[in-house]
């Protein structure tokens, strides 16, 4: 079924329900951040357990989010979108209600699982019932209510901590489940893809998160334990899995990760830039809201107001930015996006004791924004267009759970690269120095990914669409693909284009559809 016109109640009922179930996983991603410093003093915690607080989310979400897309296809969306919801406002539940730290990172990896479940059937929803007329404005208003969640998160997390206490980040999402899910079962109907057969991937995906789980805790206890065996044998098991997951991935018949898709030598650049732009994106975010509380003094929600210009520049110029990465080609922005970038977090320095916010803080905010607007736009668009139109989803989804990956294996590692102990966050000044030496890191890491994006994306890119490997190429075609594309051939006609124009939140890049007729 594809045929609900926006126009109707059905319509409107679908892009509420799927709006406001993603923004339960889009504000999380956000508002937690801003509640970890009261989450540590009141829970006696470390600095690892606020990393694990991050990162027990990301691990679930990241290592799932390909296979919940697949549920849905299989199941039903609309039944993987509710159970995700559910299963995100019950694990919200024990977040909120945790006594003890291990009980809540134990729940914060559980809340991953039902965001992996809800965050891909958001979107899917939308692209297999509404009319073909409608779908466009019905993404884009998805898009633009999810860009809005993304710039007024910190601001809510803030008040919230500030206000009711910091269980209440957690807490809030059971009333929009609430709501969203008798909404969702009343007037969204069902679909699935008739053609999705074979077994799930499971064994891609249980290899994949526990490789990223070992890696991840052998970065996290290292500067407690350094080169102990207790470090170096699940790092070691980490990288193991991680390459039987690559043969895994290779050898099934239906991986959940076709590594066919990286025979386009763009899609493996853009996903390498992509590495690159958001551990930088994830380790500045997670140092800074505690920088900004822990050494310049602010409030919690004062934290979340100051963080405003960088979403709020992304929600209000991404579509022109979009727009101009298709007139001058991706390679400019992909390059200087990052730049400036990495110029906004070395400004970001000057946040130190005493920091007067117009003077310290909102230039490298601004600049840090101005640079997240220029390369996220682009970037999204040249993953779409670096894969044949049939792939755009899947190429879309190893992009957003890329990202996700290297946000979680920089808020495990900047910590340890830059030097920063246990009890660093609860001394301004330990914690001012260690701030000072990881910011440089991260722009160095941007640094790294504006030379791969200009010395590896094509400026026309976004002028060509991917091809299926075996199409019969013209000899414009053939030209193009000896230029740079080896030997894949390209078609000629229309890239596949990004849908999702003002959904940039700072964890990951917008899951988007692209231009494809959807599957019912």
């Amino acid at each position: 079924m594809a045929g609900v016109r926006l126009s109707v109640p059905a319509g409107r009922w679908l892009v509420f329900t799927t709006v406001l179930g993603s923004a339960m996983a889009l504000l999380d991603s956000t508002v937690v951040n801003v509640a970890l410093p009261h989450i540590g003093l009141d829970l006696g915690a470390d600095l690892p357990v606020l990393q694990w607080t991050v990162n027990a989310y990301m691990l679930t979400l990241a290592g799932l989010i390909l296979l919940g897309g697949a549920l849905g296809d299989r199941f039903g969306r609309r039944r993987v979108f509710v159970i995700g919801v559910v299963w995100f406002a019950l694990a919200s539940l024990a977040c909120g209600l945790a006594p003890n730290a291990g009980v809540l990172i134990a729940a914060r990896a559980f809340q991953g699982i039902g965001g992996a479940l809800l965050t891909p059937g958001s979107l899917a929803l939308i692209q297999s019932v509404i009319h073909s007329d409608d779908r466009a404005r019905a993404i884009g208003l998805w898009s633009g209510f999810g860009g809005i969640g993304a710039a007024i998160g910190p601001f809510l997390g803030g008040w919230l901590v500030d206000g009711p206490g910091w269980r209440w980040v957690f807490f809030i999402n059971v009333p929009l489940a609430a709501v969203c899910v008798p909404v969702a079962l009343r007037h969204v109907p069902e679909t699935r893809d008739p053609q999705a057969r074979g077994r799930f991937d499971a064994l891609g995906a249980v290899l994949g998160a526990s490789a990223l789980a070992l890696v991840t805790y052998a970065l996290i206890a290292a500067p407690q334990k350094g080169a102990s065996p207790a470090v170096v044998v699940p790092g070691v098991a980490g990288l193991a899995l991680g390459a039987l997951f690559i043969a895994a991935e290779r050898r099934l018949r239906e991986p959940m990760l076709p590594l066919s898709i990286f025979a386009s030598r763009q899609f493996s650049a853009v996903n390498v830039v992509t590495l690159c732009v958001y551990a930088a994106f994830g380790g500045f975010f997670f140092l800074s809201v505690l920088d900004l509380q822990v050494v310049v003094g602010y409030s919690a929600l004062a934290a979340g107001t100051a963080l405003l210009p960088t979403t709020t520049l992304m929600l209000l110029l991404s579509a022109r930015s979009g727009e101009l990465g298709k007139r001058i080609g991706p390679r400019i922005p992909l390059t200087v996006g990052p730049l400036l970038c990495a110029a906004g977090m070395l400004l970001m320095t000057r946040a130190g004791v005493g920091a007067v916010y117009w003077r310290d803080i909102l230039p490298a905010l601004l600049v840090m924004g101005l640079g997240m607007v220029v390369v996220v736009a682009p970037l999204t668009a040249t993953v779409l267009a670096s894969v044949d139109v049939a792939r755009a989803g899947l190429a879309s989804g190893v992009n957003n759970a890329a990202a996700r990956a290297a946000g979680l294996v920089a808020v495990a590692a900047l910590p340890l690269l830059a030097g920063m102990g246990p009890e660093a966050y609860r001394s301004a000044d330990a914690f001012s120095s260690t701030f000072r030496r990881a910011m440089p890191i991260c722009a160095g890491v941007l640094v790294l990914g504006a030379v791969l994006a200009w010395r590896t994306v094509r400026s026309d890119v976004l002028e060509q669409a991917g091809a299926e490997v075996g199409a019969e190429p013209t000899a414009a075609e053939a030209a193009v693909s000896a230029e740079g594309a080896e030997g894949v051939a390209r078609p000629a006609g229309p890239p596949c284009r990004p849908e999702c124009t003002y959904h940039c939140g700072v964890s990951a890049p917008p899951l988007d559809p692209g231009e494809r007729r959807p599957r019912t």
